[in-house]
């Protein structure tokens, strides 16, 4: 990505959520603030509990903060949502089983088909483009062979690729990715990592993605943002490493020095009071 400067995609400013109607109650995230540059590709990591996915969740518009706001594009996240400007990448694939792969990542697609004219209120990157076509999509990512198929006759891999190609047909200005690669081995790990890079670099879409992989953070992103319990960020740590993020860089002397200072971080994050 160019040095220049580019608004923000996703704004957080004084977020609070709460779990519990009465003590003791679990603090989510509290008083967190965040600013997500529109084209970038930003990782959230962190102990388990400190408040990832929940932010998350507060961007794709699925809850609500207690205190605080969000903004996608300077929409409120369900409006973002109605308006398909965010697409949504979680840990499992979640294919319908009764559908064929086509009819899975098309079915977004047939839903609120007058989203485009809310998009264009918002001036989002799909707005004027053609409409995506999704079996050259799935051929993209090596899929077009079992387009017709059920999921129940994917591999794990292969499902999670499906749900990838179902996130981006609908040419999102974001993209929020929940660990969607934690359940696949290394190597299928890194072959979908490869694929997400070049898509988001074809659509210049904006990635907000949790892991708890140091490797990955550091390899995808433009900024790693650590978190700690409860809710709060620790450090965001900008990853100046040239692209395309080929698999050699990670021999390079430069990416071992940013794991390690991610890895310190998170030493932090583990020594705030109620990480977990």
């Amino acid at each position: 990505m160019d040095g220049a400067v580019r608004a923000a995609a996703i704004e957080v400013s004084g977020v609070r959520k709460v779990y519990g109607d009465r003590p003791p109650v679990t603090v989510a995230l509290d008083d967190l603030s965040l600013t997500v540059a529109a084209g970038s590709f930003v990782s959230l990591i962190g102990p388990s509990g400190c408040g990832k996915s929940t932010l998350l969740r507060l961007a794709a518009g699925l809850e609500a903060a207690d205190q605080g706001t969000v903004r996608v594009h300077g929409a409120v996240p369900r409006e973002a949502a109605a308006a398909k400007l965010i697409g949504l990448v979680p840990q499992a694939p979640a294919l319908l089983p009764w559908l064929s792969v086509l009819k899975n990542v098309t079915l977004p697609l047939k839903v609120n088909r007058g989203a485009g004219k809310q998009r264009a209120r918002f001036g989002g990157l799909g707005n004027g483009r053609p409409p995506a076509d999704m079996l050259e999509l799935l051929r993209k990512v090596g899929l077009g062979e079992v387009a017709h198929r059920l999921p129940a006759e994917l591999s794990g891999g292969m499902a999670q690729r499906a749900a990838i190609v179902r996130a981006l047909g609908l040419q999102p200005d974001v993209l929020l990715m929940d660990e969607p690669f934690s359940a696949l081995d290394e190597l299928t790990r890194e072959s979908l990592q490869d694929l997400l890079l070049d898509l988001w670099g074809e659509l210049n879409t904006t990635v907000l993605f949790v892991t708890h992989s140091i490797a990955e953070a550091v390899r995808m992103s433009d900024v790693v943002v650590v978190m700690g319990a409860p809710g709060a960020v620790i450090e965001s740590v900008p990853i100046a490493l040239p692209r395309p993020r080929d698999p050699q860089l990670l021999d390079d002397p430069r990416f071992h020095d940013y794991e390690h200072q991610v890895r310190s971080s998170l030493r932090n994050a583990w020594s705030v009071p109620g990480a977990a």
